[in-house]
């Protein structure tokens, strides 16, 4: 399996209900350095597995209807405890969206998989991983 991985960040605020977080139940804000990782058993016909510019392109697109945003206020995520989990997944659907739109080119067509890792410091991380 061949894969690339590019990364960018999000700065965000939010709240979580629910007695297991604690005080994070009270409105925090969050810096994650995001990676996403392209997947594909083969490499295309120019020898890649996807255009890391537009790969690069169309996650700061992603991130960017995130970023500086109070998620608490958004109405699509209205509801929802956007975990670390949960907004490795959100991020990470919304990029499937983009490759099956064809933002990232005809050869991305053959990607079969992308996962999203999500670093809330040096020492914690998650990640989402999913199949095209």
């Amino acid at each position: 399996m061949f894969s690339i991985t590019v990364r960018d960040h999000i700065m965000i605020a939010h709240s979580f209900q629910g007695e297991v977080f604690g005080p994070a139940q009270r409105l925090h804000g969050a810096t994650f350095v995001v990676d996403a990782t392209f997947r594909r058993p083969e490499l295309d016909a120019d020898n890649i597995v996807v255009d890391i510019g537009l790969a690069s392109q169309e996650l700061k697109a992603v991130l960017a209807d995130l970023n500086y945003r109070n998620l608490d206020d958004e109405e699509e995520l209205a509801g929802i405890n956007t975990s670390t989990e949960a907004l490795a997944q959100i991020i990470a659907d919304r990029l499937a969206d983009r490759v099956h739109a064809g933002a990232l080119g005809e050869g991305a067509r053959g990607l079969t998989g992308i996962a999203v890792t999500l670093h809330e410091s040096h020492i914690a991380w998650a990640s989402y991983e999913r199949t095209l």
